[in-house]
């Protein structure tokens, strides 16, 4: 594929500062957000690369791109019509990956020559290719939403394994809608699953599929992992924020500052174990901050674009930062508040 560079030092207009009231504080956040160049192309899933430069999808306009977050350019490749990317991670030599969402594969892109290597499903009931990590040896993990697999993807020699997900009845079909994945400290895969009320794993070695329950009717949708390997999802449905103790299944909620129609999303933990996600049933889309250490919300800061919909979050540990995409047509960051010492919890 050909680069198309779009050499765009993006004039001040382009790119969205927050407001005096949103700048960073003790406890808030400092927001800010760059202009899309690509039109309602619903950038999203955007991860930080080695050299600092900001990788993201888009998942209407068919593309990956790359903001340089320090000149505001912005370089575009294009993608084959229909591929619908959703998420992509960047390996620790710059290597792109991606997954083609409407188009049954995991995307390699090399972002010198631009070449794009695509490697298949292996079963076509995997359709929908959903969201990458990375595990502790660099392959990587994945989720099947529609299709109702976990995956794993050996990136040396291409090899998927595929591990059907928990079936459920729903209105919604029979698919638990594996979505956001998390990895603990003993390389496990923990997943949210979308169409029901349960989290699951996957042991890394025997492939054996374990679920947990949450209270009736919650409905997680990401999933991040405090350093204690404490579990935390936005319950989407009933606007929650819980906890799930993987050893003993307790689990523990606090209602969204926005009430049951929050919507909790996009989701990041950082390197000082504060919860920071989402609310996207309210416009503009609220930036929450919360405290384990107090069990309170922290902070609460509007998102100036309006947001529509954050739908992942990315924590960059070099800047102290969260990033996100916007279905405003932006791509933001979020500037935290300075670190704290861990305190155990």
């Amino acid at each position: 594929m050909r680069a198309s560079a779009l050499m765009l030092a993006l004039a001040a207009m382009l790119a969205l500062p927050a407001p005096p009231a949103e700048a960073q504080t003790s406890r808030d956040p400092a927001l800010e957000e760059w202009t899309v160049p690509y039109s309602a192309s619903r950038p999203r899933d955007p991860m930080v690369g080695p050299d600092g430069r900001v990788w993201f999808v888009g998942q209407v306009g068919n593309y990956v791109s790359v903001l340089d977050p320090e000149t505001g350019e912005f370089t575009k490749y294009d993608l084959d019509e229909g591929a619908g990317p959703h998420n992509l991670v960047v390996d620790t030599d710059g290597t792109v990956w991606y997954t083609g969402n409407t188009a049954t594969h995991i995307g390699k892109l090399d972002p010198e020559t631009g070449e794009i290597e695509k490697f298949m499903m292996p079963d076509d009931r995997a359709r929908d290719p959903h969201t990458l990590i990375f595990d502790s040896q660099g392959d990587m993990w994945f989720t099947v939403q529609g299709g109702n697999f976990i995956g794993k993807f050996f990136k040396d020699t291409g090899e998927v394994r595929l591990v059907e997900s928990l079936r459920v009845q729903s209105q919604r079909g029979t698919s638990s809608r594996p979505y956001g994945i998390v990895m603990d400290s003993r390389d496990r895969p923990w997943i949210a699953l979308f169409n029901s009320n349960h989290i699951a794993t996957v042991d890394p070695e025997t492939f054996e599929l374990k679920t947990f329950e949450l209270p009736e009717d919650a409905l997680p949708r990401r999933i991040d992992i405090t350093s204690d390997d404490m579990l935390w999802y936005g319950d989407f449905r009933r606007g929650y924020l819980g906890r799930l103790d993987p050893e003993t299944g307790e689990v523990t909620e606090w209602p969204m500052p926005s009430g049951e129609n929050s919507r909790p999303y996009g989701m990041a933990v950082d390197d000082s174990d504060r919860i920071w996600l989402v609310e996207t049933g309210v416009q503009p889309n609220k930036f929450v901050g919360f405290d384990p250490v107090t069990e309170e919300f922290s902070s609460v800061v509007e998102v100036e674009s309006g947001g529509g919909t954050i739908r992942h979050m990315y924590f960059d540990a070099e800047t102290n930062s969260i990033w996100f995409g916007a279905d405003t047509n932006t791509i933001g960051v979020a500037k935290l508040p300075p670190r704290r010492r861990l305190v155990g919890f």
